[in-house]
């Protein structure tokens, strides 16, 4: 089952620098309608599929087509809006993606529990193309995206972002958090269907309202990156979230909740810290460094499915929640020794006015 989750975590990794390169000649929005559109198709035909296996190739191909998505149109949000107020801006996007993220399992899980699992998938398919028509009408052609000189030029524009430690510190704090995401709220799955909870399928897409509480949290990050700076507000972001795992380990529904709540704050802060960062930072070939901030967070992701199933086959959920400690500490020495020169938010504090 972890593979269904690797799979598309995996191909988001392999695409992402490549369509960063592409968006870096062809423009944005073009790219990120396109894969709207074609996304429905591989999420309808799951609903068909008779094994396993086609279900996991099927994963696979939506992983494929999910970079052309955020990772142009967080480029986008670096291309249009001032850099004063690039971080707010990043944060309201983050809180979409939240809100998303929270309906997608919510309404699976409803659905599926009522009607069927693949009937799950179809309602899906039909949301997706709904969003993609919302975003053809209401997304603005880009203005000021400055196109790179071909895919050869675009390619070595990319390679210069290897050279700045802070973005490849950034890389990994991405890649981190993905892994912490998916070992929590992937396992937890697993922890809470067993007795002595056994939540349906409706209970555990239920569960997921958690993500609502970020979306309060988010759109805040503008002004508190402002008063704090990136680094500091990260670093209190994984001590809440180590705390907040030991919740998870007491038995017992609401003190999982609150856990889980505190865990899902504190990764959506550390996402769009970072997220707004590589937006801010590169000033060049932009949609190639928000493609290779992607590859590494969804390599996180892979990762986080992978290890993060040999930990609970061997140790149950106690084992996840040691594993995700250990990738916060990383995550915390990174953040301390590679933030350390960040420049200054220019007018981070103006972001949401």
């Amino acid at each position: 089952m972890g593979l269904t989750v690797s799979a598309t975590t995996l191909a988001v990794a392999l695409m992402a620098p490549f369509i960063g390169v592409v968006a870096d000649v062809l423009g944005r929005k073009r790219i990120i309608t396109t894969a709207l559109f074609a996304l429905g198709l591989p999420t309808a035909l799951i609903a068909a599929a008779d094994t396993l296996q086609q279900i996991v190739v099927l994963r696979f191909i939506q992983g494929l087509l999910l970079p052309p998505v955020f990772a142009v149109a967080v480029a986008y949000i670096g291309d249009e809006w001032p850099r004063d107020r690039i971080a707010g801006v990043t944060a309201l996007y983050t809180t979409g993606s939240i809100v998303g993220g929270f309906l997608g399992r919510f309404i699976a899980g409803w659905v599926a529990d009522y009607s069927g699992w693949r009937e799950a998938f179809l309602v899906l398919a039909a949301l997706n193309l709904v969003g993609a028509l919302i975003v053809v009408a209401l997304l603005p052609r880009e203005r000021n995206f400055v196109r790179a000189g071909g895919l050869i030029e675009s390619t070595r524009l990319m390679s210069r972002h290897f050279r700045d430690p802070r973005l490849v510190a950034t890389f990994a704090v991405g890649f981190g958090t993905l892994s912490c995401f998916v070992t929590l709220f992937t396992f937890i799955n697993f922890y809470l269907a067993a007795p002595p909870f056994g939540l349906s399928a409706a209970g555990l897409g239920s569960l997921f309202v958690v993500y609502l509480f970020g979306a309060f949290v988010t759109p805040l990050i503008g002004r508190l990156v402002g008063r704090f700076g990136r680094r500091r507000l990260v670093m209190v972001a994984i001590a809440a979230w180590a705390a907040g795992l030991l919740f998870t380990l007491i038995p017992n529904l609401s003190a999982i909740f609150v856990g889980l709540v505190i865990a899902a704050c504190s990764g959506f802060i550390c996402q769009a810290v970072s997220t707004g960062y590589i937006a801010f930072a590169a000033t060049s070939a932009r949609s190639s460094a928000v493609g290779l901030y992607v590859t590494a967070y969804y390599l996180g992701g892979s990762a986080g499915a992978v290890v993060g199933g040999v930990a609970w086959h061997w140790f149950g959920w106690s084992g996840c929640v040691v594993q995700v400690w250990i990738v916060l500490a990383i995550m915390g020495m990174i953040v301390l020794h590679f933030w350390r020169e960040l420049p200054p938010a220019m007018g981070a504090a103006r972001a949401m006015r």
